[in-house]
């Protein structure tokens, strides 16, 4: 499966960047889109007839991060970056959870819900989430050790959310979410992890106000 997942992420990549690069209506229809296809997804692995309350889950789930990241996005002052963040953030996690859970391996963090996941590889997601924060914030002429240690925490996020969809899949005995992108299954097995931070993103900027180029942490 290793050539259809690079194929998958070198059509993808561009695709995504284009979006956020160019923000407005563009970024909307992206998001909009994608959304679209997770609703599709998570109605094909709830059968509502065995989770009714499951089943509704999905409205929130999956449009409360949409309009998070439309409106991160839509920030005049630094959407661009925000959004630029928060991605590479998710990103760092899972490389560096496959990583440190591959060579280290040990304890399972949560073998009920996802048998592979291991505490190790949730210590890696968090140094290299905290290490690319870090060197963003560097570039940025933002606070280094505050956005080294937000973005660690923003790694457990990713996790729980990586987490959650892995417990759905097991409790409907689906493997993936679907399998419109070859090689990597379905949309929500690509930002099962973006969709938490997506939201947490968006109340901190709440806090805050405005996007992280403005933020002091």
């Amino acid at each position: 499966m290793l050539i259809p997942r690079i194929l998958s992420a070198l059509v993808l990549l561009p695709v995504a960047m284009a979006g956020i690069w160019y923000g407005g209506w563009v970024f909307f229809a992206l998001v909009a889109a994608a959304a679209a296809l997770m609703a599709w997804e998570w109605r094909r692995m709830v059968r509502s007839d065995e989770a009714p309350l499951l089943y509704a889950f999905g409205l929130p789930y999956i449009a409360l991060p949409a309009a998070s990241l439309v409106w991160l996005r839509a920030n005049p002052a630094s959407g661009f970056e925000t959004i630029l963040w928060l991605l590479c953030i998710v990103w760092a996690t899972d490389i560096g959870a496959y990583a440190f859970g591959r060579i280290i391996g040990g304890p399972k963090l949560a073998p009920r819900f996802s048998p592979k996941k291991t505490w190790a590889g949730l210590i890696g997601g968090m140094v290299s989430a905290a290490g690319v924060g870090a060197g963003i914030a560097a570039g940025w002429g933002l606070s280094v050790v505050g956005f080294a240690l937000l973005s660690a925490v923003l790694a457990v996020v990713s996790q729980v959310g990586d987490l959650f969809e892995s417990w759905v899949k097991r409790r409907f005995n689906v493997k993936d979410s679907s399998n419109i992108i070859p090689g990597h299954g379905g949309v929500l097995d690509r930002v099962d992890g973006v969709l938490p931070v997506a939201v947490v993103v968006a109340v901190l900027a709440m806090v805050f106000g405005g996007g992280i180029l403005t933020w002091r942490l």
